[in-house]
C-alpha cells in the first residue's frame, strides 16, 4: 500500500469569476465546477488504483468538494451574520468515498429563513446540478438542540460538524449544545448507541459473516469504528484513537489493530464505489470477483480462488473490528459504572470485579497460561458473571502476544484445554468466548488459517471458523431437553456418549483444513490425529475422531444421493461405518453440520433421511453384516404389515389383496408399510371412478407433503407433473416412478417452494384439484413457467456434468448443474424431448448448485445406448450450459454434497 504521503495533490481550481455574494453560479462557473470535481475524481480514481491509500484519497475528495461548497455559498448566500453553514457525517469527519453523500447543517437565527429562504434553496440547487447530490437540513439553535435530546442519531450528527463558512458565533453556541453535560449524559449516550447499534446490526443479519456484506451498516463495519470514536468524545472526551492510547481505553497495540482493519475496510469501500459508480455498501456478489481482480488478489489454486482470499481480507477486518469494539465498549461501561465494594474471591488466582472475572495477578497469564483456558472454564462455574473485565481481557491478549507459538504446545495449557472439553456441551459457550478473545486460534494454529474463510458459493453460508462454531453450538443443543422435539432420536444418542468430548474435537476439525488443496477430509484426520496425540487421547480415541473427521460428508452423501429404502445401499453404508459407536457419532456430527452451514437448509424432509438411514443402519449392524434380505422376504414383510396397519383402519384384506393386484412389485421394496397402506386406502376412496387419483398427505412421515398419483403410463407423465408442481410452487425433492399393467404408481416428496415447508390443506387441496385436471387430457402436456433468473444465482452459472452408468435394467444419470427456477421441471422435459422415460428420480440443491440423480429407460424400457446417452448429453448441455464462470469455482462446487 502507497504511503499517504504520496497521495495526488489537489487539482487547481479553474479559473473562477470572483464570487459576488448573491449574484449566484453563472452557466460558464457551473461548467467549470463540475470540471474541477469530474477531473479530481478521476485523478483520485487512478492515484486508487496505482495504490494510494484510501484514507488519504478521501481527504483529499473532502477538501475538493469543500472548495467548491463554500466558493457556492458565498456565491449564492454570502456571508451574512445570521447563518453558518456546516459539514455533518462523514463530510464533517473530513473523508468523502467516490459516491458519497454530501451532508450540510445550515445554522440560522430566528427569523433568518424568511430572509435567505430563497437564496438558500438556490445553493442546494445548484450543489445538485453540480452533483453533489447535498444531504442537508436548516434549522435553528433551538430546534438543533430540541431535535438532538429527542434524538440519539441527531446529537451524534452534531458531534462531527464542521463549520465550513458563515456565523462563527453559531459555531460556538452549536459547541455549547454538544458539550453540554445534561444533553446525553455519558451513561445515557452510552445505552442508547448501544441499543441503536443491536438495531442497526439486527437489519444486516447480526453477523460479520453474511456473504454479502455491508461494509459500512454490518457488524464489524466502518460504522463500529466511527461509534468507537463518539464514544471516545462523549465519555473521556478522547477525540480519537491516539488520545484513547494516551487515556489508558486502548493500548497501542489494540489500535494499530484497529487501524490496520480500518485500512482494509476503506480500501475496500472506495473500490466498492468506484466498481459499483454508486453510494454501493454491500460487497454484493455481482462486484466480488471484480473487486478481488482489481485489488490484485489471484488463484492460488481450486481450493484458494482469489475471490475467496479477498472476501477473506474482509471477514478478518470485521471480526478484529468487532471483537474490539465490543472489548472498548465494555471498558467504557466499566469506566461509568466502576463495580461497588472490593473485589470477591473465586479462586486462589481469580477474584470477580463486580460481575466480571479478573486475575489476582497482573501477571498470571504470563507466568501460568493455562490459566487462560482455566479462566473460561471458571465463567461455566459462576453464571452470575458476565464474562472477563476490560484489564483482563487487556492481559489476556498481552499473555498470548508474548507466548506467541510456544502456547499451543504446553503441555499443561493442553490438559486444561481437555479438562474443559470433558465438560461436554456446556464447555461449548466456552469455546466460542475462546474464540471471541482469539485463545482458540492461538490454542489451534490451524484454526487460525480458516478464521475468515469463506466459500464462494450459496451453500456454504458462514466463514469456515463460523460455521464450525455453529456446528458446536448445534453439538450443545442435543444436552438441552427443549430440543428433544426437534431432535428425539439426537438428543437420545447424545445423553448416551461416554465421552462428548471426541464429537467436539471431531466438530472442531471437520473443516479445518479448507482452503489449502486437497480433500480438505483427508488433510483434516490428519490434523486432528495429531492433536488428539498431543492432547494425551488414547488410540482408540484419536482413531475415532479421525475416522469421523475424514468421513463426515457420508451420511449425507448417502441419504441425499441413494436410495436409502434399497437393503443393498443401507449394507453398503454400514460395511462402512463398521460399528454402532461410529454411527451414533456419524448422526449427531452430520445433523450438526448440515444445520450450521445454512439456516435454509435443514427441514423436516432432511431430518426424516437421516434418521431413516440411522435407523435401517443401526438393525443392519445389529442383525450382522451378512447380506442384506432378498426381494421375495422383504416384498412378504411388506405385505404383512401394510395389511396388519390396513385392518385396525376398518380395511378388508381381500379389497386391499385386490388392489394390490395391480401394483408394481416394486411399490413392495421401495415403499414402507405406512406407505402402502396410505396408498391402498386413496385408491379405495375413488372405487370405480375413471379419472386419475390424486392423494396428498400434508402429514407425511417423510418429512414433507406427500403426493401420489396413480393414472394412466404414458410418455410424458413424468415431465407434465413436475410442470405442474413447479406451476404450484412446490419443490420436489424425491420421486419414486412406478408402472404396472399400463397404469402409473408415482409418488413425489414436496416442500413449499418458498418455506420449505409440507403443504398446508389448502395448497394441497389446490395441487389435488390441478393434478387431475392435467392428468384428465389424452394427451398430457408439460406447461413449464418460464422465471428470470435470481440475481445471486447469475454470479454461479457454470458448466453441467452429466454421467451415465447402467445397469442390467436401466440407466443412472446423475446431472450436477447450477440452480435455477424450475430446474426439475426443465430436466423433465429434455428428457421428455429425448424420449426417455423416468423410473426414478433424487432430488438435492445446495446453495446454488443442483445435483439431482434419475433411473431412466429408453421407450422399450431398456437401458440407453452410448449413442443416446451420447445425444441426451448434449441435449443437457446445451439447454443447461449456463455461462461458467470460472472452472476452478466449478470444480471446488461440486467437491462434495455437504461442507
Amino acid at each position: 500500500m502507497a504511503r499517504v504521503d504520496n497521495a495526488p495533490r489537489l487539482p487547481e481550481a479553474p479559473r473562477l469569476p470572483p464570487a459576488m455574494p448573491r449574484s449566484g453560479v453563472s452557466a460558464e462557473a457551473r461548467l467549470a465546477l463540475r470540471q474541477l470535481l469530474g477531473d479530481n475524481e478521476r485523478k483520485l480514481a487512478d492515484a486508487f488504483r496505482a495504490g494510494t491509500d484510501a484514507r488519504a484519497l478521501t481527504r483529499i475528495r473532502s477538501q475538493a468538494v469543500e472548495h467548491v461548497v463554500v466558493h457556492v455559498w458565498r456565491s449564492c448566500v454570502g456571508d451574512p451574520p445570521d447563518c453558518a453553514l456546516f459539514a455533518v457525517g462523514g463530510f464533517g469527519r473530513g473523508f468523502l468515498f467516490p459516491h458519497s453523500d454530501v451532508d450540510l447543517l445550515v445554522l440560522i437565527e430566528p427569523g433568518a429563513l424568511a430572509r435567505h429562504g430563497r437564496v438558500l434553496e438556490a445553493f442546494f440547487a445548484c450543489l445538485w446540478d453540480l452533483g453533489l447530490k447535498p444531504g442537508h437540513a436548516v434549522r435553528e439553535l433551538a430546534e438543533c438542540r430540541e431535535l438532538a435530546a429527542r434524538d440519539v442519531s441527531v446529537f451524534t450528527n452534531l458531534l462531527d460538524a464542521r463549520r465550513l463558512t458563515g456565523a462563527a458565533a453559531l459555531a460556538d453556541a452549536l459547541a455549547r449544545i454538544v458539550d453540554d453535560a445534561n444533553l446525553w449524559p455519558p451513561a445515557d449516550y452510552l445505552a442508547a448507541k448501544r441499543a441503536e447499534q443491536g438495531d442497526r446490526h439486527a437489519r444486516f443479519n447480526d453477523t460479520a459473516y453474511n456473504l454479502e456484506p455491508n461494509l459500512k451498516e454490518g457488524p464489524g463495519g466502518l460504522r463500529t469504528l466511527d461509534l468507537l470514536r463518539w464514544l471516545g468524545r462523549r465519555i473521556t472526551r478522547a477525540a480519537d484513537f491516539d488520545a484513547m492510547v494516551v487515556q489508558g481505553v486502548l493500548d497501542p497495540t489494540e489500535r494499530a489493530a484497529l487501524d490496520r482493519s480500518e485500512a482494509t475496510l476503506r480500501r475496500y469501500r472506495y473500490a466498492l464505489h468506484l466498481a459499483a459508480g454508486r453510494a454501493e455498501e454491500r460487497l454484493l456478489f455481482d462486484y466480488q470477483r471484480t473487486l478481488a481482480a482489481e485489488l490484485g488478489y489471484e488463484d492460488e489454486h481450486e481450493k484458494n480462488l482469489a475471490v475467496e482470499q479477498f472476501m477473506q481480507g474482509y471477514y478478518r477486518a470485521a471480526t478484529v473490528v468487532e471483537r474490539l469494539g465490543a472489548q472498548v465498549t465494555e471498558r467504557f461501561m466499566e469506566l461509568l459504572d466502576p463495580p461497588a465494594g472490593p473485589p470477591r474471591a473465586i479462586d486462589r488466582d481469580f477474584v470477580a470485579v463486580g460481575s466480571r472475572l479478573e486475575p489476582r495477578s497482573a501477571t498470571l497469564f504470563e507466568r501460568r497460561p493455562r490459566a487462560m483456558i482455566e479462566a473460561f472454564a471458571l465463567l461455566l462455574d459462576h453464571p452470575d458473571l458476565r464474562g472477563l473485565s476490560a484489564e483482563a481481557m487487556r492481559r489476556l491478549q498481552r499473555a498470548l502476544a508474548r507466548h506467541g507459538g510456544d502456547f499451543a504446545d504446553d503441555r499443561y495449557v493442553l490438559a486444561a484445554f481437555l479438562a474443559l472439553l470433558r465438560r461436554g456441551s456446556r464447555s461449548v459457550s466456552a469455546l466460542a468466548a475462546m474464540n471471541r478473545h482469539g485463545v482458540l486460534a492461538a490454542l489451534l494454529p490451524t484454526f487460525r488459517r480458516v478464521v475468515g474463510r469463506m466459500q464462494y458459493d450459496l451453500f456454504h453460508v458462514y466463514t469456515v471458523d463460523e460455521h464450525t462454531l455453529r456446528v458446536l453450538r448445534n453439538v450443545a443443543r442435543f444436552a438441552d431437553a427443549g430440543a428433544r422435539e426437534e431432535f428425539p432420536i439426537a438428543c437420545g444418542i447424545f445423553a448416551a456418549l461416554e465421552k462428548p468430548e471426541l464429537l467436539l474435537l471431531a466438530a472442531m476439525f471437520h473443516d479445518i483444513a479448507k482452503g489449502r488443496g486437497g480433500d480438505h477430509s483427508v488433510l483434516g484426520e490428519e490434523e486432528a490425529r495429531a492433536f488428539c496425540a498431543k492432547l494425551g487421547l488414547d488410540d482408540a480415541e484419536i482413531d475415532l475422531v479421525a475416522w469421523l473427521v475424514r468421513w463426515h460428508l457420508i451420511m449425507s452423501v448417502t441419504a441425499q444421493r441413494q436410495d436409502i429404502t434399497d437393503p443393498d445401499v443401507v449394507h453398503r453404508f454400514a460395511v462402512q461405518v463398521e460399528d454402532l459407536e461410529r454411527l451414533d457419532h456419524l448422526y449427531l456430527l452430520t445433523i450438526a453440520d448440515i444445520a450450521g452451514t445454512n439456516p435454509k437448509l435443514w427441514n423436516a424432509w432432511k431430518d426424516r433421511l437421516l434418521a431413516d438411514l440411522y435407523v435401517a443402519t443401526r438393525y443392519a449392524l445389529r442383525a450382522g453384516l451378512e447380506r442384506p434380505p432378498n426381494a421375495p422376504v422383504r416384498i412378504a414383510a411388506c405385505r404383512e404389515a401394510a395389511l396388519a396397519l390396513l385392518s385396525r383402519a376398518g380395511v378388508n384384506a381381500v379389497n386391499a389383496e385386490r388392489i394390490w393386484a395391480e401394483f408394481p412389485a416394486a411399490s413392495f421394496l421401495r415403499h414402507r408399510p405406512e406407505q402402502i397402506a396410505w396408498q391402498t386406502r386413496a385408491i379405495l376412496a375413488h372405487a370405480g371412478a375413471d379419472v386419475p387419483i390424486v392423494a396428498v398427505d400434508t402429514q407425511s412421515t417423510r418429512g414433507g407433503s406427500e403426493v401420489f398419483v396413480r393414472t394412466r403410463d404414458r410418455d410424458g407423465l413424468f415431465a407434465a407433473i413436475t410442470a405442474t408442481l413447479d406451476r404450484l410452487r412446490c419443490s420436489v425433492v424425491d420421486a419414486r416412478v412406478l408402472s404396472a399393467n399400463a397404469m402409473a404408481f408415482d409418488t413425489f416428496v414436496v416442500l413449499d417452494a418458498d418455506a420449505q415447508t409440507p403443504l398446508d390443506g389448502a395448497r394441497a387441496a389446490e395441487l389435488e384439484t390441478e393434478l387431475v385436471a392435467v392428468l384428465s387430457e389424452e394427451t398430457v402436456n408439460a406447461r413449464l413457467v418460464r422465471r428470470s433468473l435470481p440475481r445471486r444465482l447469475r454470479h454461479f452459472r457454470r458448466a453441467p456434468r452429466v454421467e451415465f452408468s447402467n445397469s442390467d435394467q436401466a440407466t443412472q444419470l446423475a446431472l450436477v448443474c447450477g440452480d435455477q427456477p424450475g430446474l426439475l421441471a426443465q430436466v423433465a422435459q429434455t428428457l421428455r424431448d429425448a424420449h426417455v422415460r423416468v423410473r426414478d428420480a433424487r432430488i438435492a440443491t445446495f446453495g446454488e448448485r443442483a445435483e439431482d440423480f434419475f433411473e431412466i429407460t429408453d421407450e422399450h424400457d431398456r437401458p440407453l445406448s452410448e449413442a443416446a446417452q451420447q445425444e441426451l448429453r448434449q441435449d443437457l448441455e446445451r439447454r443447461f450450459g449456463g455461462e461458467s464462470g470460472d472452472p476452478a469455482t466449478e470444480t471446488a462446487a461440486a467437491v462434495s454434497a455437504g461442507n
